[in-house]
């Protein structure tokens, strides 16, 4: 149980309200209103975006680290890196209104299943190169990473926890799906 807090601890570090506040930006209100790397970039700049970005992969990487010093067990390693995502995407230092767990997911899965993680990112960047839209390439490469875990031969637990923090990663996207199929979506490179 308590790899599983760390977890979801490390994964509610808020960076990028935080880099954006340094800015005297509130990303929770500004741009899409998302609290992660996307929105920061939008509303501050590439740099901090980048750094965001950074750091919300570092922590899902973290919650991995944790669970392996502190956890036995493929399962309860799983499910810390789940809490992390979880963390990021329901903080309890903002009220439970954060990002959409995308980078920190990237983090949690480079460690407990990296080749497959390798085959989303690729994917990802594909998709974001071709169409300039973030939101549709971490819905592929959020859709893409349980089959791929499974193809590639990582363990159930862990292709349970890509599938189940994919939904959550996925209901986090609604609002964005909605934009894409209306046309409204804002592409890379399109300031807030």
């Amino acid at each position: 149980m308590l790899p599983i807090l760390l977890g979801y601890l490390a994964g509610s570090v808020p960076f990028a309200f935080l880099l954006a506040k340094r800015r005297g930006i509130d990303v929770r209100v500004a741009g899409s209103g998302n609290v992660g790397a996307a929105n920061v970039l939008r509303t501050t700049g590439a740099w901090r975006g980048v750094i965001v970005m950074a750091l919300d992969l570092s922590k899902g990487i973290v919650a991995v680290a944790i669970a392996h010093l502190l956890a036995s067990g493929t399962g309860s390693i799983a499910l810390t890196g789940a809490a992390a995502v979880v963390g990021h995407i329901y903080p309890v230092w903002l009220r439970f209104h954060g990002g959409k767990g995308v980078a920190v997911a990237a983090g949690v899965f480079t460690i407990l299943s990296p080749a497959a993680t390798g085959a989303a990112a690729l994917l990802f960047l594909l998709v974001a190169w071709i169409t300039r839209y973030v939101s549709l390439a971490s819905i592929v490469a959020t859709v893409a990473l349980p089959p791929a875990a499974w193809i590639l031969g990582s363990p159930l637990p862990v292709v349970l926890v890509a599938a189940g923090t994919g939904l959550l990663i996925l209901f986090r996207h609604r609002a964005n799906w909605h934009r894409l199929r209306s046309g409204t979506e804002r592409r890379v490179g399109v300031r807030a």
